[in-house]
């Protein structure tokens, strides 16, 4: 028998034929284009102790445009391995010396992103099962046809393409938050640090470069941020809610301490499983100083005209009763205007004191034992004669029962007026408002609604800002100073609590606060 004949038996034996171009099937020519397509030469290594499948595969697959090496044996593949990375190995299971399951352990270990298709003509359920949980790709019996291995071949292609652009996209994601100036913090399900960028761990001033597997609470000290990490990750699966705070990291003294603030978020999979956590840090520092320097300047301006605005006063007063002479009635109408401009400058100017008190945590410092219901009866009874003024039904819900916080008695008697000064101001006559206190959990919950103007959504997000009021057409009448409820807000935050605004136009506004019991407040 010639040569010829012999290699045309070999190939029909192994059901590899010679195929062309120009033989080529649709589907072949897809998979030869999906090939010529992909953005590098992959690299195949044949390890098969039968030559003429080595043969087949060469042939076959340099046609495809791979750049193939073959050998006969497990050992002579490792050598081969540790010279040059090749991207596809085809590995015979079932050899002499090393065994292909011994060399796929190897190979595994030494390049696990290296596909492996193990090919044997003893194929069993076992062996694949085997091959697999060694991290075999895919399972190619003998005898196969140049279709079933290109087919394969196409699907590592596949695979490793895939795992190329997750790879390039995590790179390129990683350089963009590592150039971020804002920390970027993500932790795992179970609190490991899975990311830090270099500005995350300037912010907190950690001397590590590499903290990636390490606990959370091995790489961060602030305990707020730890808690943060914390109450993201016990989120409920129905909540998806950010957590925001401000933290501050101490320098080697107190003139080098950084201001952050903190906003962390849970991050999960499409079936709602916890992955674990984001935070992101940005510097405040500047602005906090910034705003600390507008807020003195304020203060500093408003302690200085109070005290000339009330001699002014006084002296108006004075005119007015008669002193200087009798006035007219005209004379008397224009210094009234006056006296009341100046009352209106001279509040404004009380509560921009009592607002930077409040902010500077001087007042609230002073805390004691307080019961809510008194004090909201106390000044229940104040405005009353107010609210008849207006015809207004002002009603005190009685709870009969004590409801004790801790906290400033002036603070929070300054809170519960501007609350109830606000709603009978801006409900029209011959409305309502209702007060309440009671207990709500581990909270106080003070209440004050009424039915008046109400207050439009968009506009509800800005009405603890200084300054800040609504005016329509119903409510530019109205004076005020725009500065109670960024009291009302101060003070909220100086205990600890929380405050809530349900508001719709021509219907009415209900303010809710919620302050912690007399056991929390002590804590």
């Amino acid at each position: 028998m010639s040569a010829d004949q012999d290699n045309q038996q070999d190939r029909q034996q192994t059901q590899i034929p010679d195929s062309s171009p120009e033989q080529e099937s649709g589907a072949d020519k897809s998979i030869r284009e999906s090939v010529e397509d992909i953005f590098f030469q992959p690299r195949v290594l044949v390890v098969d102790d039968e030559q003429r499948i080595r043969d087949a595969c060469q042939r076959m697959l340099s046609e495809e445009g791979f750049s193939v090496a073959c050998t006969q044996n497990g050992e002579d593949g490792l050598d081969m391995l540790e010279q040059t990375h090749f991207d596809i190995i085809l590995l015979d299971l079932m050899m002499t010396g090393l065994s292909g399951f011994d060399v796929l352990s190897r190979v595994k270990s030494l390049h696990p992103d290296t596909v492996v298709i193990v090919i044997t003509g003893y194929a069993t359920i076992e062996h694949s099962i085997e091959a697999m949980k060694k991290g075999a790709f895919d399972f190619l019996p003998k005898p196969f046809s140049p279709q079933d291995l290109r087919l394969v071949v196409r699907k590592a292609i596949e695979f490793i393409r895939t795992l190329q652009d997750i790879a390039t996209e995590k790179s390129r994601m990683r350089v963009l938050i590592n150039l971020l100036s804002d920390g970027v913090l993500t932790t795992d399900n179970q609190k490991n640090v899975a990311l830090a960028n270099p500005a995350f761990l300037r912010m907190i001033r950690s001397t590590k470069t590499n903290v990636q597997g390490n606990e959370a609470r091995e790489v961060v000290s602030n305990s707020r941020l730890l808690e943060m990490i914390d109450e993201a990750m016990v989120q409920p699966a129905d909540s998806f809610a950010e957590i925001a705070d401000e933290i501050t990291v101490d320098g080697e003294d107190e003139s080098e301490a950084t201001i952050l603030g903190a906003r962390c978020i849970p991050f999960r999979d499409r079936l709602q499983r916890k992955l674990g956590t984001v935070t992101v840090l940005n510097d405040i520092t500047a602005l906090k100083k910034l705003d600390q320097v507008k807020s003195d300047f304020v203060s500093m301006v408003a302690h200085e005209i109070k005290g000339p605005l009330n001699s002014i006063l006084m002296l108006l007063n004075n005119v007015q009763s008669g002193v200087a002479g009798e006035l007219n009635e005209k004379q008397s109408e224009i210094l009234g205007r006056v006296a009341d401009r100046i009352q209106s400058l001279t509040s404004l100017s009380s509560e921009l004191l009592d607002l930077a008190k409040i902010e500077s945590g001087l007042i609230t410092q002073e805390k004691e034992e307080l019961d809510l219901c008194e004090m909201l009866d106390n000044q229940v009874a104040l405005y009353r004669d107010k609210a008849s003024a207006k015809s207004i039904d002002l009603d005190m819900q009685q709870s009969g029962q004590s409801v004790p916080v801790m906290g400033n008695r002036t603070n929070l008697e300054e809170l519960i007026s501007n609350l109830i000064s606000n709603a009978i101001r801006y409900t029209p006559e011959g409305g309502r408002v209702r007060v309440s206190a009671g207990i709500d959990g581990n909270y106080a919950l003070l209440e004050v609604s009424d039915t008046g103007y109400g207050i439009p959504e968009e506009e509800q997000e800005h009405i603890f800002q200084r300054f800040y009021r609504v005016k329509n057409e119903k409510t530019r009448f109205i004076s005020g100073t725009g500065l109670g409820l960024a009291i009302v807000k101060s003070i909220v935050d100086a205990h600890k609590g929380i405050i809530q605004v349900d508001s719709k136009p021509d219907t009415g506004t209900a303010f809710r606060i919620y302050l912690p019991t007399l056991q929390e407040g002590k804590a």
